[in-house]
């Protein structure tokens, strides 16, 4: 869903109206959304937008219960089973009256501006008048920050009371899709004259701890700006074309033609063979400025370094189109490959469900496979215990190594998620038997016993169809079981395996996941194997790229 919805305008014609939503992401989806809209009915969504969106329903559900039950004569709830005109008519009567919060609001949509939205909170300004939009979304709004001295610390709010101060114990974590609909709710607001006069707006994020305030002032100039360019998208007086983009791996049209006959996202891109295949996302926008449609264009670039560009040094993009013409699966960037080994290694891989935690944790040493799981459903004290269990083992035999004279190292790929669940368990269950303070767990992954094979793959080789696992350990030789393993389908199985919607446990699916946690232990020692033994031989060097003139 991207937030593009239909209906009739003030003179009988088709109406576009556009969401908050619509403001964050790829604009041909916008314009394919709005033009075909009867192509997706009942394609089924994908399964990890799925589950984020019920989660956050259910986060929502949580924040309003809690909050209304701590003081509900200051509530007003709107009964979200009421059709949307007569949502939006008791939204209205609640401002008129003068209501001090309102719970689940929905504003009037716009025909002509073609603004729709509705807010999770519409906290009345009692000292100004008008209200501010505050939403609740189930993602981190704000990281934890030991108070220190800092250019700026984010204002923040008690949950129950409007009261914002500056936080010396949080740092802002920066969500533009926040932002945005925060100024797209206050000029809806605007348009009734009760928007507060303060310019300013809340979040309530996963945490829900505190509420971080947002000053909207700076912010409403460039909402405005691609307010004007997606609803001109929608409206189709703008044209767009498909463009590689993160947002693609999940996007029901990128593998579906709009029309019998027509094309999907990716074969409009393979037969215009697009630079955005080759340099996604902002990098593609910045090669089109210079002219750069295409991949060949790309290959055959011979002058100067464009003087916007701000990512990989411009020789590698290059390099990247040539290795992509010539079907080259990678390009070494250094003459010798190197990966750190010991005597001891070790493979660790994860598995955790949304924000609720880590309930896996899956190692590999001497070619057996140790699961360290949790079968509560998460969030569960008993995640701490499996944790603990996985890090005392880990550090026995980090121990024992330097016992008999041995060399330890403990391997991940892309450590970003590892790292995260370390520090995250280290908090939350600290004390507890087992369990490392967060000073331990600094020490160790800051060290060089722990090993992302990520950094290894990124450091030395050019990756023209991506770095993640699935897309490079094939390149050595590793395949799993499941065709359909992934992080987002292992959530899909994770939901089974526990029974999150009742019923009994899916045994089967936590084999599944167990399979799928082993196999990608698996290929971590694949792959370190192959940068030992085989990769200089068999992949090109950025100098053999040089010497081809792919264009030609």
């Amino acid at each position: 869903m991207t937030g593009v919805y239909s209906g009739i305008g003030d003179h009988g014609e088709r109406a576009a109206f556009v969401d908050a939503r619509a403001l964050i992401g790829c604009r041909h989806r916008l314009f394919l959304d709005a033009t075909h809209p009867g192509v997706l009915t009942g394609v089924a969504e994908d399964a990890g937008v799925q589950q984020r969106r019920e989660a956050a329903a259910a986060h929502r559900l949580q924040v309003r219960d809690t909050l209304v039950a701590a003081a509900p004569e200051r509530w007003t709830v709107i009964d979200p089973k009421q059709p949307a005109t007569a949502r939006a008519a008791a939204t209205m009567a609640a401002m008129a009256a003068g209501a001090e919060r309102i719970w689940g609001g929905l504003l009037p949509q716009e025909a002509d501006t073609g603004r729709r939205g509705g807010c999770e909170i519409l906290w009345r300004d009692g000292d100004r008048g008008g209200y501010r939009p505050v939403i609740v979304v189930n993602h981190k709004v704000t990281d934890p920050r030991q108070p220190d001295p800092a250019d700026h610390h984010p204002l923040t709010s008690d949950l129950y009371d409007w009261n914002p101060q500056r936080d010396r114990h949080v740092r802002t974590r920066p969500q533009p899709r926040d932002i945005q609909r925060l100024a797209h709710l206050y000029r809806m607001l605007q348009r009734h004259g009760l928007a507060s006069p303060s310019l300013t707006g809340g979040a309530i994020g996963y945490h829900f701890d505190r509420i971080l305030v947002h000053d909207l002032a700076p912010l409403l100039d460039d909402y405005d700006l691609r307010y004007a360019d997606r609803i001109a998208v929608v409206r189709g007086e703008l044209p767009t074309v498909p463009s590689k983009v993160p947002e693609c791996r999940q996007c029901p049209w990128f593998n579906r033609a709009p029309e019998e006959g027509g094309r999907s996202c990716e074969q409009w891109l393979v037969e215009h063979r697009d630079v955005s295949l080759v340099a996604p996302g902002s990098r593609a926008e910045v090669l089109r400025r210079h002219g750069v449609e295409t991949i060949d264009e790309l290959a055959a670039w011979s002058g100067d370094d464009p003087d916007d560009w701000q990512y990989e040094p411009f020789t590698e993009a290059v390099v990247t189109a040539r290795a992509w013409a010539t079907g080259a699966p990678l390009v070494r960037r250094v003459e010798r490959v190197r990966v750190t080994r010991a005597d001891v290694e070790v493979d660790v891989d994860l598995e955790s469900f949304q924000e609720h935690g880590a309930y896996l944790w899956g190692t590999l040493l001497d070619g057996v496979y140790r699961p360290f799981v949790t079968w509560d459903p998460l969030p569960t004290e008993d995640e701490g215990r499996s944790f603990a269990e996985f890090w005392t083992w880990l550090m026995q035999v980090r121990a024992q190594a330097a016992a008999d004279g041995k060399t330890f190292a403990a391997y991940c790929y892309s450590r970003t998620a590892e790292d995260k669940w370390l520090y995250e368990s280290a908090r939350r269950f600290a004390g507890r038997p087992g369990i490392p303070t967060e000073r331990e767990v600094q020490r160790f992954v800051d060290g060089p016993q722990w090993v992302d094979m990520f950094q290894a793959v990124s450091e030395q080789f050019i990756c023209p169809n991506g770095k993640g696992l699935k897309k490079i350990a094939p390149v050595a030789g590793f395949h799993w079981r499941d065709a359909e393993a992934g992080g987002e389908a292992s959530m899909a199985w994770y939901r089974l395996a526990v029974a999150y919607e009742g019923g009994e446990p899916d045994l089967s699916q936590r084999t599944r996941i167990f399979e799928y946690n082993e196999d990608d232990c698996r290929a971590t020692q694949v792959l370190r194997d192959w940068m030992t033994d085989r990769a200089e031989a068999e992949v090109p060097s950025i100098a053999d790229f040089d010497r081809r003139n792919i264009a030609s």
